[in-house]
């Protein structure tokens, strides 16, 4: 893709070791006093441009970083003075001013430091750069002048790209980068080989695009696995078909968690704007971003003890939390009712919605969030509520105040509701022939899936409740017994309509025309709890 790191630092060791001048390299001048590189930093899932104005004058030698930055920025102070020195160049003793303009964008993250540092060798003349118009630069300096990986390098890439610009990134960066498959990307192992490109004296390598035409095979877990549960096995096809939200409830030892791990190995495979959205939220939120799995779903998994900021996102300067890095995948809510109230909460609306908006102080940011949630919990705090071996412990307060954490409002937006009963130890041990596999499970997944994206151009839980009805086709006897089954299950009107979605997808997979009754019955059944 790009020069390998031990070649990177080869090069790096001989700049450092031959050139502690470089012959390209002139003393420190009057010049201009005045240089601007452009950079991106980071606002919810876009990066917005950021010219870096680097300004020398003359009185006490000093440093200041104006236009908003956050700690990192102003920490990149140091970091570039040490860069700059190590790597062979003079730090001028001047009075620098850097101004990071738009000035009333708050900035923030690590990969101001080249920019800067690039900024400050213009500005003191000691390399000539013809322009930089069309150029942009990210990345992280260490003290001895080598580039770090930055987060959030996807979407730098991205919108430099739509910019018409080519820009520079750290060569740990360089494969996450080339998924634009069209961008104009360099990767850098230190700060000397960026400006030897831009001199035009040693071109970096170009970032070859990452192109992935087949789904990669993955050692995903197979539904074969589980034993017994064919009604949950049922449930979680319904739910994979759609994107419906499911829940879970049983005994300890029933299934669930094995059940929820194999999900994902019945989901249809990533299209590749939705890979790319995916991966731009992992880019964002995870500095080690990992290009093996960028075209797999993500499976989040959080502890019930992660805080509302951890699952949602937040922090002062506003990242991704774990809904949002499921996005396009799976979240995975284990013993949803130890989860604090006030978290399970916050997720009403990006259930709804498909994204997570959250205001600060100083910025708004909206997150994408259009994941499938899936819950498991047991039946009370001892877990044998309803069990036909065990004896249940809890009090009615304590079993109250334990299913009470689920709301009506959170409880309406999940589809499915489920309940398991743990499966007898002879049935585990039986020598019964094996179960369905994911492979054709999965088959029928995008069977149904496709057929929905023909009829309407969305699955069929992001059908509106005016544009549902005419698909289901109803007999006005069914339409009757809907009703009448509803009004006694007390389902909200939210509730009702997706008791119809969710006809509609048992009967895509059915590969039925219009909804039948005992299609009706079986999504009626999914609402029990």
């Amino acid at each position: 893709m790009t020069q390998n790191h031990n070649d990177g630092a080869d090069a790096f060791a001989q700049d450092a070791n031959t050139l502690a001048m470089p012959q390209h390299i002139s003393p420190a001048s009057n010049g201009d006093d005045l240089a601007t590189v452009y950079t991106r930093t980071l606002i919810g899932v876009d990066a917005a441009a950021v010219a870096v104005e680097v300004h020398l004058a003359n009185g006490l030698p000093c440093f200041n970083i104006v236009g908003l930055p956050e700690t990192a920025i102003k920490e990149s102070k140091e970091r570039v003075r040490a860069a700059l020195v190590n790597a062979g160049f003079d730090f001028p003793a001047r009075r620098i001013t850097v101004n990071l303009s738009p000035a009333d964008l708050p900035k923030s993250g690590s990969q101001f430091d080249l920019p800067i540092a690039v900024g400050v060798l213009i500005a003191s003349s000691q390399v000539a750069i013809p322009t930089l118009e069309n150029v942009e630069l990210i990345g992280e300096l260490a003290l001895n002048g080598e580039l770090r990986r930055v987060r959030g390098a996807l979407p730098c890439v991205w919108a430099a790209n739509q910019s018409k610009r080519e820009i520079i990134v750290p060569l740990q960066n360089a494969a996450e980068a080339g998924l634009v498959a069209d961008a104009t990307c360099y990767g850098a192992y230190s700060l000397l080989q960026v400006c030897k490109h831009l001199m035009g004296i040693a071109k970096l390598n170009r970032v070859l695009p990452v192109r992935l035409d087949n789904e990669p095979i993955y050692a995903y877990e197979d539904l074969a696995d589980v034993k017994g549960q064919p009604h949950a096995k049922r449930a979680l096809e319904i739910a994979a078909a759609c994107k419906h939200n499911m829940l879970m409830m049983g005994p300890p030892g029933a299934g669930k968690s094995m059940l929820a791990q194999r999900l994902p190995s019945i989901l249809p495979p990533f299209e590749i704007e939705e890979a790319l959205a995916s991966a731009t939220v992992r880019s964002i939120a995870d500095g080690d971003f990992q290009i093996s799995d960028w075209a797999r779903r993500p499976f989040r998994s959080p502890h019930h003890s992660c805080s509302s900021v951890a699952l949602i996102g937040g922090g002062s300067i506003p990242k991704p939390g774990e809904v949002s890095q499921a996005h396009g995948g799976v979240l995975f809510l284990d013993e949803i009712t130890e989860f604090t109230r006030h978290a399970l909460e916050q997720l009403r609306e990006p259930l709804e919605s498909g994204y997570i908006n959250i205001a600060r102080a100083n910025q708004s940011v909206r997150f994408p969030a259009a994941c499938q949630l899936l819950a498991a919990c047991n039946p009370c705090k001892c877990g044998y509520y309803g069990d036909d071996t065990n004896r249940c412990q809890c009090s009615a307060a304590s079993l109250q105040a334990y299913q009470g954490k689920l709301s009506g409002p959170l409880m309406d937006r999940i589809d499915l509701h489920l309940k398991l009963s743990a499966v007898k130890l002879a049935e585990l041990q039986k020598d019964s022939p094996p179960s369905e596999s994911s492979v054709h499970v999965r088959a029928r997944v995008i069977a149904a899936r496709n057929v929905q994206l023909s009829r309407q151009g969305c699955l069929n839980s992001e059908l509106s409740a005016q544009s549902v009805d005419p698909l289901l086709r109803l007999k006005p006897l069914d339409i009757a017994f809907l009703l009448k089954a509803c009004e006694k299950l007390g389902l909200s009107a939210r509730g009702f309509y997706r008791v119809k979605k969710i006809a509609r997808t048992i009967a895509d997979l059915d590969s039925s025309e219009g909804v039948e009754r005992p299609q009706l019955a079986e999504a009626l059944s999914y609402r029990s709890i």
